[in-house]
């Protein structure tokens, strides 16, 4: 099974750094640490395993292919759509973030 590679969108870096900062000032550089570590991980799976990812946000925001993989041990999920060639990373945010509203971002 080959790994696709992971292409995020502008938006996921500030979404990224947010998380982090937040983790850092929160809890510490450890925790924060362990986020990327989790993040890095959901990527690999994503990478070799796109379909695996849930595709529930993706159906109720009529984008069928959007699909979603949360992070372990943190409340986030990763958005997604599969490529041809590549995993179109479009946002990685909350778990209780309102979907819609972001859908309008």
């Amino acid at each position: 099974m080959s790994k696709k590679p992971i292409v995020p969108r502008i938006l996921v870096e500030p979404d990224v750094e947010a998380a982090v900062d937040y983790y850092a000032w929160e809890a510490g550089l450890e925790v924060a640490l362990r986020f990327v570590s989790a993040l890095e991980d959901a990527y690999r799976v994503i990478g070799v395993r796109p379909a695996t990812g849930s595709p529930r946000h993706g159906h109720e925001l009529n984008l069928p292919a959007l699909r979603s993989q949360r992070l372990k041990r943190f409340p986030y999920l990763i958005f997604y759509v599969e490529r041809t060639d590549h995993i179109d990373v479009w946002r990685v945010l909350h778990a209780q973030r309102d979907m819609a509203a972001w859908l309008g971002e």
